[in-house]
């Protein structure tokens, strides 16, 4: 009796990892995938996965599924370690049953999503299938509002992953949606609410799944995921690296790492960076990688509204978190995707203890009837909001201009931000020079012998009174005006004091944000 009790563990260990046999693997390796086991073992530790739930068969008996039945139904569940540190992660198998939720694999998930939580540990969800299991109707969808749940439970305790690494259509796009960072592969990956065949007959618009819902629409056009990989093996070890940056959870800090690059290190190439033309673009991912740990900057939504830049480093080997308006887009004017998009990595960053270092130089609000109507004012106040919400220490530098209400939303003194550093090249104004003269000095220009004569000195004198920076440090709305060069150093110093900061805010269940 032992010996055929060892024989059928055996037996259906072995057929559970299987999956759908060696033709569907086969299948998907030819579409550019990897099955769902060697995902797993791609994006853990070298032999540290411990699976749960490996034995567990699906309980639908309609439609003949009583007689399709595959120990683990389809997904693989469990956990193990990411540089040595624990992980939850389930992986949906395309290969059984083109990777549908069921009543019992859904349980499964919510197994390893409750341990997430009590333990404090990442989640991290590799998404692959073609939704719902229509055989076993309302029992499927109460699996999905079942993780739905407990998704929006775990927002800004633990971090959640999603990697969308094949289809996920209908309603499973809602589980990546509410995870804090989502990534998908090009070509081979696509999500959309309902697909090309359904648009087709309700709006009769023609669409391919691609141009719907893959990889780069996502990134550049709709800014529903964050990161885009080449291939599964790239998406997975990007997610390794997203790792490094991130704490357990919302109690703990991010893990530190070593650095050979001083704390002291200046550099003399940032001091000509900034154009004097305050009209003329610069990139401000150079400053970004000249003053962070050895130039290592890992962007998040590097396509996606590209005239403010968000994404991690490391500043005296401390995680922080990155946000910059980007001159060289748009003239780093904030819209509505861009205040969006800054919005939710701001308060990413609060949730979990990530000091936010700001590079201010914006403009204004972009102009038009578009983003008006499309509720810029709405939209621009989660930028704002999420800002003044933050407790983390925050520290802002303004390289070239601060202007109007963006100058208060980008990480303004007045809004609870720690230090604010300006360069020389800093102009902070109600509007740029040449606007508020126009406006101030209309009539007396107009009543000059020499206008544009007179209109050059009004522009030197107004640059003087109100845009330089010295006028701001004077009432203290900047704590110093530094050289570039000193931006590394000077950063350090002021994160190493605000170490052990400590904010308290009005007691209330949460605030309303007005998305």
């Amino acid at each position: 009796m032992a010996v055929n009790r060892m024989d059928e563990v055996r037996r259906r260990h072995a057929a559970a990892e299987a999956g759908g046999g060696p033709d569907r693997v086969a299948r998907q390796h030819a579409e550019g995938k990897l099955s769902a086991r060697e995902r797993v073992d791609l994006l853990l530790d070298e032999g540290t996965f411990e699976e749960m739930d490996k034995l567990v068969r699906h309980r639908c008996h309609d439609f003949g599924m009583q007689d399709q039945v595959i120990d683990g139904d389809g997904f693989v569940t469990g956990y193990g370690y990411i540089h040595g540190r624990l992980v939850y992660v389930f992986a949906q198998d395309f290969t059984v049953f083109g990777g549908s939720l069921s009543e019992t694999n859904a349980k499964k998930i919510c197994k390893v999503m409750d341990l997430a939580l009590q333990n404090g540990a990442p989640l991290i969800g590799l998404n692959d299938s073609g939704g719902a299991r229509i055989q076993e109707g309302v029992l499927s969808l109460g699996g999905y509002a079942d993780i739905f749940l407990r998704n929006t439970l775990a927002s800004g305790v633990v971090p959640q992953i999603s990697a969308v690494m094949g289809p996920c259509a209908g309603g499973a796009v809602y589980s990546p949606a509410i995870t804090d960072f989502t990534f998908m592969v090009d070509r081979t990956s696509y999500m959309f609410v309902t697909g090309p065949d359904v648009i087709k007959t309700v709006t009769h618009e023609s669409v391919t799944k691609e141009d719907l819902g893959g990889g780069m629409t996502h990134n550049a056009k709709s800014g529903v995921a964050h990161f885009l990989a080449s291939d599964d093996a790239d998406c997975l070890r990007r997610i390794r690296r997203l790792m490094t940056y991130l704490p357990q959870n919302n109690r703990d800090d991010a893990p530190r790492r070593s650095t050979d690059d001083p704390a002291d290190r200046m550099d003399t190439a940032l001091d000509g960076i900034v154009p004097e033309q305050s009209n003329k673009p610069y990139d401000i991912k150079e400053i970004i990688r000249r003053v962070v740990d050895d130039g290592d900057f890992f962007e998040v939504h590097e396509h996606f509204a590209k005239n403010i830049v968000v994404g991690f480093a490391h500043l005296d080997g401390r995680s922080v978190g990155v946000v910059a308006n980007q001159p060289a887009h748009l003239a780093g004017c904030l819209d509505i995707n861009s205040s969006v998009k800054g919005a939710r990595f701001v308060r990413f960053c609060d949730a979990f203890n990530i000091p936010i270092i700001t590079f201010e130089d914006v403009p204004g609000f972009l102009p038009g009837t578009d983003q008006e109507f499309g509720g810029i004012i709405r939209h621009g106040a989660k930028l704002l909001y999420a800002y003044a919400e933050a407790t983390v220490p925050k520290i802002t530098v303004i390289t070239r201009k601060a202007y109007g209400g963006a100058y208060c939303v980008m990480g303004s003194k007045h809004i609870r931000t720690d230090i604010n550093y300006a360069y020389p090249t800093a102009e902070i104004a109600v509007m740029g020079a040449e606007g508020a003269v126009n406006i101030v000095y209309r009539r007396e220009l107009a009543g000059a012998a020499d206008p544009e004569a007179a209109r050059a000195a009004k522009l030197e004198e107004f640059r003087d009174l109100f845009a330089s920076p010295f006028v701001a440090a004077e009432v203290g709305f900047v704590d110093d005006v530094i050289e570039p060069r000193e931006t590394r150093p000077r950063l350090i110093r002021a994160l190493r004091m605000l170490e052990n900061k400590v904010a308290v805010s009005p007691k209330k269940k949460h605030g309303n944000i007005p998305l």
